[in-house]
C-alpha cells in the first residue's frame, strides 16, 4: 500500500507539472515577444439595441453596444497588446450580424481571417470581446495559432506588471479561477479516466477533474495567504486611526494619470508611463495640506472598460483602500474623445465595490487632468461646465503641474467640513503652544497685544480636538469654538 501511495503522488505531481505546462502564459508562450506578431480584432456584435452590457448568447455576454467606439476600442485593444510587448501585424473592426455559438465569426469571415493570419505568419490572435473555451479551441484549430480573449489579455498584463508578493498572488488567483472555468471543453485530451486510493480522488476520477480540483486547491491556498494580507492591512488602517490621518484615495481609468498626479504632490517615484496599467501595487504616501492637515494619499490599481469580474474580486484585498478611503479623487483624461464613457466604465467599478458615485455627499472628487492637451476652444467649455456642476470638478494637468494648488486647497476643503474655528489668547510663554498650533491647524489670523500675548484664530480638524485641549489644560488656556464656515 505504501508502494501504491508514493506512486500516487509521483501521478499527482506529474499531473500538476503537465498542467502547468499546457496551462503556459501566452506571454510565455511568445517568450519571444520582441519578435511574437500578433493581430488584434474587434468584433462589433448587432444586437438590435441591447442595451450597455448588451444580450447574451447562449452562455455568452454580447459585448457589442458598449459606449465606447469601435475606433476606441481597437486603439484600446492595441494598447493592451503592445503593453506585453507584442508586435500588432495587423488590426481590424469586425461587423458581426450574428455571434456563432463555435466559432463567433461566420464561417466565411473565419476563412478570410485564416488567410490573413497565414499572410502575416501571427503567433497569436487577440479578439477584443468575450469568447467561449469551445470557441477559442475551433477558431485555434481553424487559424493554427494562439487566441486569446480580452479577458486573457487583461490577466497577462497584470501578471506581467504585479511587483509585490500580494500583488502576484492577486492576480495568479484571478488567472486561476478564469482557467477553471475554461478546463471542461478547452482539454479534450484530459478526457479519460484513471483509478486512485483514497486521497487520489477516486476510482473513476477522470483527469479533468483531476487538475480542476488540483487548481481549486492552490486557489484555497492563495486565499488563505491574502486573508492574512486583509488582516494585515486591517492593522495597518488601525494604526491610522488612532494617528488618525484621513485617507485619500485616487482612483480612475487606466492612463488617465494618477501615477503622475500622485507623484506631483508627494514627491515619490511611483512608475509613470503612458502605458496601461503602469501601476498595480498600491503606493501610498503622507501629504501635508494648506492647513497643516496630514493624509495619507493612496495610488491604486488603474480601472478599464468589462474589467474581469475575477480580477475585481481578486484585487479586493487592495480596493478594501478605496472603500475605506475619506474622500475619493476621481482622475479623468479629459482630452481623451471617450472621457463620458470612461467615467461611466469607473463608477461601474466602484458600484462593484458598494460605492454610489452619485451620493451628493461630497465623498467623490473629480479631477479633469490633462487640460494641457485640450485645445483653448474646448478648455473655455470645461471651465463653464466645471463651474455648472453640482460638485464643481477641478481642472488641472498633472505634468504640467497646473491647478494642483487649487487642488490641494479643495481636498482640505472637503475633509474639513467637520472643522471647528477656534479662537484662543495664547501667552508669551507659550511658544511651544503656538508652534503645535502652526505644525497641526490652520492659523486664520493671529494678532500680539501689548502685554505679549497673541490672540489666535485657528481652524482645526475635529479629530484632534482632543490633543489640543490637552495641550490648553497644560497652560490653562480657554478657548471660543464656533463651526468652520
Amino acid at each position: 500500500m505504501r508502494l501504491k501511495r508514493s506512486k500516487g503522488r509521483r501521478s499527482i505531481s506529474r499531473a500538476h507539472e503537465s498542467r502547468r505546462r499546457r496551462r503556459q502564459d501566452v506571454t510565455t508562450e511568445a517568450g519571444r515577444r520582441s519578435t511574437a506578431r500578433a493581430i488584434v480584432l474587434v468584433p462589433v456584435l448587432q444586437t438590435g439595441g441591447a442595451g450597455r452590457e448588451g444580450k447574451r448568447f447562449g452562455n455568452q455576454s454580447v459585448r457589442g453596444a458598449s459606449l465606447h467606439s469601435p475606433e476606441d476600442r481597437l486603439t484600446e485593444a492595441v494598447g493592451l497588446a503592445e503593453a506585453i510587448d507584442l508586435e500588432v501585424v495587423a488590426k481590424l473592426i469586425v461587423p458581426v450580424a450574428r455571434p456563432q455559438p463555435a466559432t463567433l465569426f461566420g464561417s466565411g469571415k473565419v476563412e478570410e481571417l485564416k488567410e490573413l493570419v497565414a499572410r502575416e505568419e501571427a503567433g497569436l490572435v487577440v479578439i477584443d470581446h468575450a469568447v467561449s473555451p469551445i470557441q477559442q479551441r475551433n477558431l485555434e484549430r481553424a487559424w493554427n495559432t494562439k487566441v486569446l480573449d480580452r479577458t486573457g489579455l487583461i490577466l497577462e498584463i497584470f501578471g506581467k506588471r504585479a511587483r509585490t508578493r500580494e500583488g502576484r498572488l492577486q492576480v495568479e488567483l484571478a488567472h486561476l479561477t478564469y482557467q477553471k472555468s475554461r478546463l471542461v471543453r478547452t482539454w479534450t485530451h484530459l478526457e479519460r479516466q484513471r483509478g486512485g486510493y483514497g486521497f487520489l480522488g477516486g476510482p473513476g476520477e477522470t483527469q479533468i477533474e483531476t487538475d480542476r480540483r488540483l487548481i481549486q486547491e492552490r486557489i484555497d491556498a492563495i486565499r488563505k495567504e491574502l486573508d492574512t494580507v486583509v488582516r494585515t492591512r486591517e492593522l495597518h488602517r488601525s494604526g491610522r486611526r488612532r494617528v488618525p490621518y484621513p485617507l485619500v484615495a485616487i482612483v480612475g481609468y487606466t492612463n488617465a494619470g494618477k501615477s503622475t498626479l500622485f507623484n506631483k504632490l508627494t514627491g515619490a517615484g511611483v512608475v509613470a508611463m503612458d502605458q496601461v496599467f503602469a501601476t498595480l501595487d498600491p503606493t501610498m504616501r503622507e501629504l501635508r495640506l494648506p492647513s497643516g492637515r496630514r493624509i495619507i494619499l493612496s495610488d491604486t490599481v488603474g480601472f478599464i472598460s468589462d474589467l474581469p469580474t475575477t480580477l475585481v474580486a481578486a484585487f479586493r484585498a487592495t480596493l478594501e483602500e478605496v472603500v475605506e478611503a475619506n474622500l475619493i479623487l476621481h482622475v479623468r483624461d479629459i482630452s481623451h474623445p471617450e472621457a463620458q464613457a470612461q467615467r461611466e466604465d469607473v463608477e461601474s467599478v466602484l458600484a462593484e465595490l458598494g460605492i454610489d458615485a452619485n451620493q451628493p455627499d461630497g465623498r467623490i472628487l473629480e479631477v479633469w487632468n490633462k487640460i494641457d492637451l485640450v485645445p483653448p476652444e474646448r478648455l473655455e467649455e470645461l471651465q463653464h461646465a466645471s463651474r455648472r456642476a453640482p460638485h464643481a470638478p477641478l481642472l488641472v494637468s498633472a505634468t504640467e503641474a497646473i491647478g494642483l494648488d487649487e487642488l490641494l486647497q479643495a481636498i482640505d476643503r472637503e475633509l474639513g467640513r467637520a472643522d471647528e474655528e477656534l479662537t484662543l489668547t495664547v501667552p508669551a510663554t507659550a511658544g511651544g503652544m503656538l508652534a503645535w498650533l502652526h505644525e497641526n491647524a490652520q492659523v486664520l489670523s493671529q494678532e500680539t497685544l501689548d502685554s505679549g500675548e497673541i490672540i489666535c484664530h485657528v481652524r482645526i480638524a475635529r479629530e484632534k480636538r482632543g490633543r489640543l485641549f490637552s495641550r490648553l489644560h497644560k497652560y490653562g488656556l480657554s478657548i471660543t469654538a464656533r463651526a468652520a464656515s
